[in-house]
């Protein structure tokens, strides 16, 4: 038998011989021990292997437990700077939108200043356009009361016409108060006015169904106030209507007339534009 076929013998017997016979499993086991490890070594390798693997698994747990740990800090500290950046961004934004407030309520109370500034200084330059107004007319109507008051000496002496005189008063009228002054002539029969037959003129004014009969004089005395009472009273009874004023305008105004006017009830003014509002 050739070494060849002697172990291929051995390859296949082999394997029933360690299975039927005990004593030449154990030969052959204590033949080879030193190739490999027995079970007893081969358990506590494996046991030690699996500690070793359970320790590294601890180490990569507490490692892994670490790390979760240091990102959740990070993550809690980046949280807490957003936080903060937020906050500190609001108070920027609250700063800012205060300080703009701020900036309009001054506009405002700036604006507001400079258009009471503007009111009060129209509101002067108004005063004193109708300041000046007023003391232009004051002067135009005093300078007009000299003219007519010259005119009426001229009058009396012969230098003007009456009826000149008298349409200068009834136009004053006419342009203050806006009425008409109209000129009525009527004949006395009977004498009532001046003792015998003549024509009687008179100015009167109607307005809102009021009845003025006025004299238009540039001078008159105590006659003339007697004078001026007849005729008015005969118009009432021409015309069948009751005056509602009498009314002398004269720049020369006699006392011992005016005493007369007083007592007949005649309202007196020395200028046509002091006339109480018709």
């Amino acid at each position: 038998m050739t070494t060849e076929s002697l172990k291929e013998t051995v390859k296949r017997e082999l394997p029933n011989w360690l299975r039927d016979d005990p004593s030449f499993r154990a030969f052959i086991l204590d033949l080879t021990r030193d190739a490999y490890a027995d079970r007893r070594e081969t358990g506590d390798r494996f046991y030690e292997l699996l500690g070793e693997l359970r320790r590294d698994r601890e180490r990569q747990d507490r490692a892994w437990a670490d790390n979760q740990a240091e990102l959740k800090r990070m993550r809690e500290a980046q949280a807490k700077k957003w936080d903060d950046n937020q906050a500190e961004l609001k108070r920027m934004r609250e700063a800012q939108a205060q300080k703009w407030d701020e900036q309009n309520r001054k506009w405002d109370a700036n604006q507001a200043e400079l258009r009471r500034m503007r009111e009060e200084h129209t509101k002067k330059w108004d005063d004193n356009q109708a300041e000046l107004r007023r003391i232009h007319e004051e002067f135009m109507a005093q300078s007009q009361r000299y003219d007519r008051g010259i005119g009426a000496l001229g009058s009396r002496w012969g230098l003007q016409s009456e009826k000149a005189f008298r349409d200068a008063l009834a136009a004053i009228l006419e342009k203050s108060f806006g009425v008409e002054v109209i000129n009525v002539t009527d004949y006395d029969d009977e004498g009532e006015v001046f003792g015998r037959p003549d024509q009687v003129e008179l100015d009167v004014i109607i307005m809102n169904g009021h009845l003025l009969i006025c004299e238009l004089k540039s001078s008159i005395d105590k006659a003339g106030m007697y004078s001026f009472e007849r005729k008015a009273r005969f118009y009432e009874r021409r015309h069948e209507r009751q005056a509602d004023r009498l009314l002398v305008i004269s720049p020369m105004i006699d006392a011992r007339a005016q005493k007369v006017a007083d007592s007949l009830g005649i309202e007196t003014y020395g200028d046509s534009t002091e006339v109480e509002a018709i």
